[in-house]
């Protein structure tokens, strides 16, 4: 790797985090997502300064070249997010499929109610 990519992938990895943080300040991030991504931040930075170890685990998958394995690594990350996300959507979309269940019965108890006893009449105030 050319110091001038090093140069760049840091600023990259440093912008990243940034982000990250800026977004969780903001609140337009949960914790609970923010921790993922600074990990991610923080393994291209290490992978970034000792680049043998990148070396080493595209040796270790039998991949021809570094940028390979950084892909197949992005690819499985990305991969990951979204059976993370859709496992969440899939809970999110069953809660409210029950929330509108509950609120369409309460709505119907609330009307049998009231034709039962109908509400009292207000009283003028003087």
């Amino acid at each position: 790797m050319t110091p001038r990519q090093k140069i760049f992938a840091l600023m990259v990895c440093v912008a990243l985090f940034g982000i990250i943080i800026s977004l969780v300040h903001k609140r337009k991030l949960k914790e609970e997502y923010a921790w993922l991504w600074l990990v991610t931040s923080a393994a291209l930075f290490v992978l970034v300064l000792w680049y043998d170890l990148l070396v080493g685990l595209t040796k270790l998958i039998g991949a021809v070249l570094p940028t390979t394995t950084l892909f197949l690594f992005g690819l499985l990350f990305f991969m990951l997010i979204t059976l993370h996300f859709s496992i969440k959507i899939s809970r999110l979309s069953t809660m409210v499929t029950e929330l509108a269940q509950e609120t369409a019965i309460l709505r119907e108890e609330n009307r049998a109610l009231k034709s039962i006893w109908p509400a009292p009449e207000k009283e003028d105030e003087k």
